[in-house]
């Protein structure tokens, strides 16, 4: 037996503060504090926003905008900055553990707000890739639900709202005017097709059918169980809202962007702003949340390309092709055996094999994750009046209460642009194991604080989609190796990505050196390449998070699995990457660190066995 001067010493090596206990402690005043602290700036920062109440299923503020003017913006930033001092007022290593990395959280996100806000003027408030004229029908649409007759009325206070949302939006466009800050001239046809789109049907003319908007209030109101004079009442309303605020609120934005249209040069990168180098760096700062200099991620751009260039040259071998990898390329680009037809049957096939695949996969969730969603995941078409400026695809996340499923929405305009060997490995990144198993867990997350859900980081969100596809072939897709062909044409798009982002914007490639750069090195049309780079251009620096992000993943996955040896479990390792929400990937680092260390100190721990799952796809 030892002496009890050392089982002491032992008992108090045990407890020492940072070590692992098995009893919970009670909070201390300070994480009291802290806890209250985040519930109060959450709710501020929320109530501040109608639009992202709406997006969040709360119902307050229903029938209103958010507020785009420049005094507002102030007001917002100085609230940041008091919450800031707040924040910095803590002293974290006295939290415990899962409260410490809350606050690093919560500190990470305010000093980056403030780093930006001395750029705030800098980014594109309208361009063709995304804009207020097609985020407002967008958001009706999608976002707001009607389930009342309040609800209806206050999506007419909307349609009243929107010409003073737009005249916000033009007080921005000229505050960048007088900067020297527009989108590139290239771009701006695209806002006015898209904007004129909006105002197709009735009641704006004559036509048999109805504008997209007015479509989808008639749909809502008449789906309501009230009596037929009030919901047409209520349609009529919403046509003169349409007429008396929408309509003028949109051709201002069409006369101003008209104007503008004339003053924006045809340069590309962000390079010709005021300042533009060190926006571009702080954008890459901002995207990858890491400190690689432009010059570094393209370098890592280039070996990445060169990797999966061979690993696509041992399936062309596979599947007995004669040739090099360029005539590879234009056989996948050309065969029509690789694409459904571009009419609607074509597209209600690829709905419907993009459902089955994942239903497939959503079987095989319990094998490697532990956490799973609740949430019901949709599949559905990007809708008419975007789908010819939207991307190829994209994922809204559900509402907390369950009132709306995440949503996969796959753009089908033009079935030649969604090949069906990418179909996998798009439905994998979109839904699951991808952004919906990411984003719908922390929605659902009960243990952490409101604003660390909502964070987000882009190369943690989509080096997590990205690593979803590399996960789903270690889950057993694939199995046609066409498809798998299509896994590898989509790294390789996102490794690309850091070459042409950092040539724009860092090297300053013109337009046409990007694209051709795209459609050497990949097997996607030029047409992809060319709407790739067009977006790539509007949003500087966001595509380099993805092949950043997914590296990482699977570095800190290798990392442990090399230190735990048989006591890794890739369940629990998914688990801890998403059980906290999206986070920097130097937070993220530092908490596998942690995980591995305890692991080493205790018992592993088993999962019980799983119960089939219910499906949740729509």
């Amino acid at each position: 037996m030892l002496p009890i001067k050392i089982l002491t010493a032992l008992l108090a090596l045990i407890l020492l503060p940072g070590c692992e206990q098995t009893q919970q402690q009670p909070a201390s005043d300070q994480e009291q504090e802290l806890t209250a602290f985040f519930a109060s700036s959450y709710q501020q920062t929320l109530s501040r926003s109608p639009m992202t109440q709406t997006y969040r299923g709360i119902k307050d503020n229903y029938g209103q905008w958010d507020n785009l003017s420049d005094s507002f913006a102030q007001e917002s930033e100085a609230i940041k900055a008091a919450n800031l001092e707040t924040i910095n007022s803590f002293e974290f290593y006295r939290l415990n553990p899962d409260l410490r990395l809350s606050a690093e959280l919560f500190q990470y996100v305010a000093k980056r707000n403030q780093r930006y806000n001395n750029f705030r003027h800098h980014s594109y408030i309208m361009q063709q890739f995304s804009g207020w004229h097609t985020q407002i029908p967008s958001f009706l649409i999608n976002m707001h639900q009607v389930s009342s007759q309040a609800d209806a009325e206050a999506y007419i206070t909307r349609l009243y709202g929107v010409q003073t949302l737009l005249d916000q939006v033009i007080e921005q466009l000229t505050i960048r005017e007088q900067l020297g800050i527009f989108p590139p001239k290239w771009s701006y046809p695209q806002m006015l097709d898209a904007s004129n789109n909006v105002l197709q049907g009735q009641p704006f003319d004559n036509s048999d059918s109805d504008s997209a908007i007015l479509a989808d209030f008639r749909a809502k109101v008449e789906a309501l169980d009230i009596d037929t004079e009030i919901k047409q009442l209520l349609i009529k309303d919403a046509q003169a809202a349409l007429l008396n605020s929408l309509l003028p609120g949109y051709q201002s934005l069409i006369n101003t962007l008209t104007a503008q249209m004339a003053l924006a040069s045809d340069n590309d990168g962000v390079w010709k702003h005021p300042n533009g180098d060190d926006y571009y760096t702080l954008l890459l700062n901002t995207y990858t949340t890491t400190d690689l200099t432009a010059g570094e991620i393209h370098q890592i751009g280039r070996k990445q390309v060169a990797r999966i260039h061979a690993e696509m040259r041992e399936i062309m071998h596979t599947v007995g092709f004669k040739g090099d990898l360029q005539a590879f390329f234009k056989f996948m680009r050309e065969d029509p055996q690789f694409y459904y037809p571009n009419n609607a049957q074509g597209r209600e096939l690829y709905l419907s094999e993009a459902k089955r695949v994942l239903a497939v996969m959503e079987e095989k969730l319990p094998q490697t994750f532990g956490l799973l969603p609740k949430a019901r995941l949709k599949i559905k078409a990007v809708e008419a009046f975007r789908e010819k400026t939207a991307g190829k695809a994209f994922y809204q996340s559900p509402a907390q209460d369950g009132s709306r499923p995440g949503i996969y929405y796959a753009n089908l305009y033009d079935m030649n642009s969604m090949p069906i060997y990418q179909l996998e490995a798009l439905a994998y990144h979109e839904g699951l194991p991808g952004h919906h198993m990411q984003l719908a867990i922390t929605v659902e997350l009960e243990d952490v604080p409101e604003f660390q859900k909502y964070a987000r980081f882009t190369a943690f969100t989509e080096g997590w989609g990205l690593y979803s596809e590399y996960l789903a072939k270690e889950m057993g897709a694939y199995q046609d190796p066409y498809s798998d062909f299509g896994r590898l044409a989509m790294d390789l798009w996102r490794a690309c990505r850091l070459v042409v982002d950092t040539g724009i914007h860092a090297k300053r490639w013109d337009k046409q050196k990007a694209i051709d750069y795209l459609v050497e090195n990949t097997p996607n049309a030029k047409e992809d390449a060319t709407k790739a780079i067009e977006r790539y251009i509007v949003y500087p620096g966001q595509a380099t998070a993805y092949m950043i992000g997914k590296m990482k993943i699977l570095a800190l996955r290798e990392t442990a699995r090399q230190q735990l040896g048989e006591q890794f479990d890739i369940r629990d390792f998914h688990d801890q990457v998403l059980k906290d929400g999206p986070m920097p990937l130097t937070l993220l680092d530092a908490k596998i660190q942690r995980w591995v260390a305890q692991v080493q100190r205790q018992q592993k721990i088993h999962y019980p066995p799983q119960s089939k799952l219910q499906s949740k796809l729509q």
